[in-house]
């Protein structure tokens, strides 16, 4: 008796750590997203200074607010994925 529940607890240890594990990849695809709209802000930047290269330091300003913006979500979903696995 004792044996099988032994072989019970490490089996849903197991399956609990399996868990995190896959939540923990789950909560991390945000990142790629993030990467994604950095290139996209930072492309529309280039594109809108090639039309109007007068306006530069103000679109630059925005593209910082962008960028930073998005960090902020990757982080959000880094934060998230440590918080899952090491919980």
């Amino acid at each position: 008796m004792k044996v099988v529940k032994i072989e019970q607890i490490e089996l849903s240890t197991a399956i609990v750590e399996l868990g995190k594990k896959v939540g923990a990849g789950l909560a991390s695809i945000g990142l790629a997203g993030a990467g994604a709209g950095v290139g996209i802000v930072f492309a529309a930047f280039v594109l809108s200074v090639s039309f109007n290269p007068n306006l530069r330091g103000e679109l630059f300003k925005l593209t910082m607010l962008g960028f930073a913006l998005t960090e902020a979500v990757a982080l959000l979903a880094l934060m998230m994925s440590f918080l899952i696995l090491y919980s």
